[in-house]
């Protein structure tokens, strides 16, 4: 006996991405439900490469009464108003936005991080997933974190396109190929050109200087991780299609040095360490894409701080930065709470 499953947003690049791993890891459905918004009812997705179609149906029509779990991935505005909603009909919803992040009564899961937070999801029902480049952040740091406690987290983030959905890679495509014909390039999507360019802003500015981006990178590491690290970020969109890539440095109030890292990385949960000092011995977003696993590399000691070092750290923000935790999350509610069969 398997569980009903709604997908709301099964036409965006992640709503796309949870029905493929779904059924890539043979999650248990009874029944699978495409949900949009108005102008996407009739489309036709796919589940998986399964051949098996899906016609889109009406968010606000759909009756959750009776489904099991609600995968949203439709953006804050549609998760506000439908996501209470689905709740209160008692499906559980796992919501991609970032609407429900900051409740105090929505457990924000990664599941390698802090599975035990998902028993508070009865308070509402809803479940929330962190922004992309936060979750494969705490995975990499969860360990070391662990081993001896983080005191001060320093982030740069190299972000690709498809964060900003598909409106960005196009945007990137269309340029680029401006580019090399001599049309001129207009940006749309992005404040400044993307193509073969970076831009050092994601989000909406705050009053402080920084972006709504990196603010959540730092409120979110501190709720899914410790309330007790300090966390500076900045944020820049990069030329690339899919995955999400970090420096990180760290430092530690314990001792540790780069090979005890190195060892702990290396049996880590949701960690592939490729850290070989030589050419080609890293991962970069090309090799990252289409896979579920965090990838970190380059481990090095910081010679700047007593206790620091230094990582790279990638991974495909389609799947571990989105649809893949939250298809985790759907699996670990049903091993603890919605047990079938």
């Amino acid at each position: 006996m398997g569980y009903r499953v709604a997908i709301v947003g099964a036409t965006g690049n992640v709503g796309r991405e949870m029905m493929q791993i779904l059924a890539e890891r043979e999650f248990p459905c009874d029944e699978v439900a495409a949900v949009a918004s108005a102008r996407s009812v009739g489309t036709e997705v796919e589940f998986g490469d399964t051949g098996k179609m899906l016609k889109c149906k009406n968010i606000e029509h759909f009756d959750f009464t009776g489904w099991d779990i609600a995968l949203f991935s439709a953006g804050g505005g549609p998760a506000k108003e439908f996501a209470p909603k689905a709740a209160a009909a008692g499906c559980v919803v796992i919501d991609n936005s970032s609407h429900f992040r900051m409740d105090p009564d929505v457990p924000l899961i990664v599941p390698e991080v802090n599975p035990d937070a998902i028993d508070g999801y009865a308070k509402k029902n809803i479940i929330a997933n962190p922004n992309c480049s936060t979750a494969q952040l705490v995975v990499a740091l969860k360990p070391l974190h662990d081993a001896a406690t983080i005191k001060r987290v320093v982030v740069s983030t190299y972000q690709s396109v498809s964060g900003a959905g598909k409106a960005g890679m196009d945007e990137l495509f269309t340029q680029s190929r401006a580019i090399f014909v001599g049309d001129p390039v207009v940006p749309e999507k992005f404040t400044k050109q993307i193509a073969f360019n970076v831009i050092p802003h994601i989000d909406v500015f705050l009053d402080d200087g920084s972006t709504k981006e990196e603010w959540k990178m730092v409120v979110e590491t501190k709720k899914i991780l410790d309330p007790k690290i300090k966390l500076n970020a900045t944020c820049v969109r990069v030329p690339v299609f899919v995955g999400h890539s970090e420096a990180i440095n760290i430092e530690f109030e314990n001792e540790i040095s780069a090979e005890q890292a190195i060892d702990i990385l290396r049996e880590a949960p949701g960690v592939m360490l490729i850290d070989k000092r030589e050419d080609g011995g890293y991962i970069t977003p090309v090799e990252a894409a289409g896979d579920g696993a965090t990838y970190v590399s380059r481990v090095r000691e910081d010679p700047t701080v007593e206790n620091g070092l230094t990582l790279w750290c990638v991974s495909d923000n389609l799947r571990k930065g989105a649809a893949l935790n939250a298809v985790q999350i759907a699996e670990l509610l049903g091993r603890r709470h919605l047990k079938k069969g």
